[in-house]
């Protein structure tokens, strides 16, 4: 049949059929693939998008639809809210194309939600490499990257001094650097003034610093902000992640006598905090100022991590080996890991610095991503105080009074120093008596109803499960009968009250989350006993006059991985915080120890120690060596996922095996107590959990990881039965 009045190379349609969809993805293409009545954007009609679902299977780019009168505000990093089966849920634009790849009829956005764009392109690519590195989903990072929205913060009218879209970045922004260059904190230290140097430069340097006690401006906070004034002079922003919002208080006091001011509605272009303890409004505010170009420096907590700061130039993750670092919430990623992402992908500079040195940070030096920061031993020796480890066998010349808890030597010690200054006391344990026991049999005491340990919160006080929290009124041993308790393990409270008692006279503070005054901040350097727990040491900014580490076998008796590097890093924390020894500062660790950490604080030698246990877990195949991924839940979930994976060569599978009591269930198959209420939602049972681990070399961790992923997403697609946690390089395998 003969075509008549169609032009060349037309496709001919019969009345009465809807034309052809030709192969271009023009405008026209998707005007016939829109709803009937709406108008889609004259210009990039599509809008790819992240959709806040947690379904591993959904973990994909979706296309939409922009209708004209959403075309000015939908642009890319705002929020809008979409259609997606019956629901309406949450969603970021990623981008905006002329075309889309979905061959249907594309639903339109609804709405949006705010016409601020607060996903940026940078902080959109390190939430995919973070999700991709930890087997998680993108919409998953998004949730720990940005914060929820305030909208009363949004609406505030624009500060003076530039656009409402912020100042422009890089060079042409006004520097908060007003005072000289200053690097007098980096002086002692091996490759310190190079690293500032490279800095200032513009350059991308990579250090693992170790950090060294000193006087106020010679310590870790003002060496990070002179950091910061270095990358600062060359036009460039910084990030700084902590483990708490005192250090972020101590960070920016530093960053205040560095001439690096706050960033204020009529002065930008200094720091802000980003912290959640902060407040939601307070901390909305500020991430919009780094979003805006505003802020120039960012000070905050683990969240902090993924801080939209414009033209990075330095990245600063201080104490990497803090457990506040590892997110406990899924894909559990670890800043230090985060850090490391993002400076590679913004051509950034690392600094990873702590007074103690994680294996991981040893383990990037030795492969050479990262350049070592270190003192000579003689500016060490001048810095540090003296440190004293008072073992069983040091104090044996006492007899009996040897195994005290505060032996007669460290109780001198004390004695003799309060004269010149306050004294800092660490305990590792918080509370009054946390844990008790039979006064005849020795037998730990436990509760009736849930079998929990008991404990008391005062001397008078009534026994306590730390599980139930029922009271024990009349308790009596299981084992023999008797109704006598003695302690077995001493908290603050109860130190407190016990060096009040031996130094009458003499203030006593305690610090602490349960203490009643809470964490100090700081102390001043009239003479006191200070109490603290391992992490809530104040600051005096004298320095203390003696430092005295109770309970070392209890402190290093962990049995994980990392047993031997934590006990050693809350030593050195506290021990930072003593005078050197040629002002008279010393440190007293009472107690047995375990042998490596007890040597590496006498000798503080935390890279020694890092070194030692990286070369062990390198004969063990343990990580950082190996990648793992931890696969916890149902045995039959936990079945099911390991089924589907196509391991790498070199890769191998361990267990499943029920998980340990330290997870709140029992291995031996019966659940009870804490352990019944930890098992029962996920197994809709009594069954415990169980756990395996699949490990590969580090070559092939990505690959690895990417198996895991698809057999998620394929047992989500599925809906399978049970519950199954991954995580991605657990901190704890043991």
């Amino acid at each position: 049949m003969e075509a008549t009045g169609g032009a060349a190379g037309e496709q001919l349609t019969l009345a009465g059929l809807p034309e052809p969809v030709l192969g271009g993805r023009g405008r026209s293409a998707a005007r016939r693939r829109t709803p009937e009545g709406l108008e889609p954007a004259a210009s990039l009609p599509v809008a790819r998008l992240c959709i806040d679902l947690p379904p591993a299977h959904l973990d994909r780019v979706f296309e939409y639809l922009v209708p004209e009168q959403l075309s000015a505000a939908a642009v890319p990093g705002t929020r809008v809210k979409v259609r997606f089966g019956r629901q309406d849920v949450d969603g970021y634009v990623l981008a905006r194309t002329p075309d889309a790849e979905h061959d249907g009829a594309l639903q339109p956005l609804r709405r949006v939600v705010s016409a601020e764009p607060v996903l940026s392109d940078a902080v959109a690519r390190l939430a995919r490499a973070v999700a991709d590195r930890y087997a998680g989903t993108l919409a998953d990072v998004l949730r720990l990257a940005i914060p929820p929205r305030h909208a009363r913060v949004e609406s505030e009218p624009a500060p003076p001094g530039g656009p409402a879209t912020g100042l422009p970045s890089g060079p042409e922004t006004p520097s908060p650097v007003h005072g000289r260059l200053s690097g007098e904190a980096w002086l002692p230290y091996r490759g310190g003034p190079a690293f500032l140097q490279h800095l200032a430069a513009g350059s991308a340097p990579r250090a693992v610093w170790t950090a060294l006690p000193g006087p106020v401006g010679a310590r870790w906070p003002d060496a990070v902000a002179q950091a910061v004034q270095a990358c600062l002079v060359s036009g460039r922003g910084a990030l700084v992640v902590v483990p708490d919002a005192r250090d972020v208080a101590q960070v920016c006091e530093a960053l205040d006598r560095a001439e690096v001011p706050a960033c204020t509605p009529d002065a930008p272009g200094g720091y802000v905090r980003l912290a959640a303890e902060d407040g939601a409004a307070p901390r909305y505010r500020a991430f919009l100022a780094a979003l805006r170009g505003r802020a120039r420096v960012v000070v905050g907590t683990r969240a902090a991590a993924f801080a939209p700061v414009a033209d990075l130039g330095l990245v600063v993750c201080w104490d990497d080996g803090d457990d506040l670092h590892a997110e406990p919430r899924a894909p559990y990623p670890h800043v230090r890991e985060v850090v490391r992402l993002r400076a590679e992908l913004e051509d950034a500079a690392v600094l990873l610095a702590a007074h103690a040195r994680s294996v991981e940070s040893q383990a990037l030096v030795e492969t050479g991503w990262a350049r070592e920061v270190s003192a000579d031993r003689a500016v060490l020796r001048a810095r540090t105080p003296r440190v004293r480890a008072l073992t069983s066998v040091e104090l044996a010349r006492e007899g009996a009074a040897a195994s005290a808890r505060l032996p007669g030597e460290a109780w001198r010690a004390i004695r003799e120093h309060l004269a010149h200054g306050p004294v800092l006391v660490q305990v590792p344990r918080a509370g009054y008596v946390p844990a008790v026991a039979c006064g005849r049999c020795r037998a730990l005491a436990r509760c009736t109803a849930c079998h929990g340990p008991l404990s008391l919160t005062s001397a008078d006080g009534v026994p306590q499960c730390g599980w139930c929290g029922r009271l024990a009124t009349e308790w009596r041993c299981a084992e023999c009968g008797a109704g006598a308790l003695r302690s077995v393990r001493v908290g603050s409270e109860r130190t407190a009250e016990e060096l009040g008692r031996a130094f009458p006279g003499v203030p006593v503070r305690s610090s602490g989350a349960r203490s009643a005054t809470g964490v100090l901040a700081s102390v001043p350097a009239t003479p006191a006993l200070v109490v603290a727990t391992t992490g809530a040491e104040p600051v005096c900014d004298a320095g203390y006059a003696a430092g005295v580490l109770l309970d070392a076998a209890v402190a290093s008796a962990s049995t994980s991985l990392r047993g031997a590097e934590d006990a050693l890093r809350r030593w050195l924390a506290a021990a930072a915080l003593v005078r050197p020894s040629t002002d008279g500062g010393v440190v007293l660790l009472v107690g047995d120890g375990a042998p490596r950490p007890t040597q590496a604080l006498v000798r503080w030698d935390p890279a020694g120690l890092a070194a030692r246990e990286l070369a062990e877990r390198h004969e063990l195949a343990l990580p950082p060596s190996v990648r793992v991924v931890a696969v916890t839940g149902g045995r039959e979930a936990v079945r099911a996922v390991l089924a589907r994976l196509e391991l790498p060569p070199g890769a191998d599978v361990l267990g499943p095996v029920p998980v340990d009591e330290g997870s709140g269930v029992v291995r031996s198959g019966v659940a009870s107590g804490r352990g019944r209420a930890a098992a029962a939602p996920a197994q809709g049972s009594f069954e415990p959990e169980v756990r395996a681990l699949v490990r590969a070399p580090v070559a092939a961790g990505d690959a690895l990881v990417r198996t895991v992923a698809a057999s998620v997403a394929v047992r989500s697609a599925r809906r399978e039965g049970g519950t199954v946690r991954v995580q991605v390089d657990p901190s704890e395998m043991l």
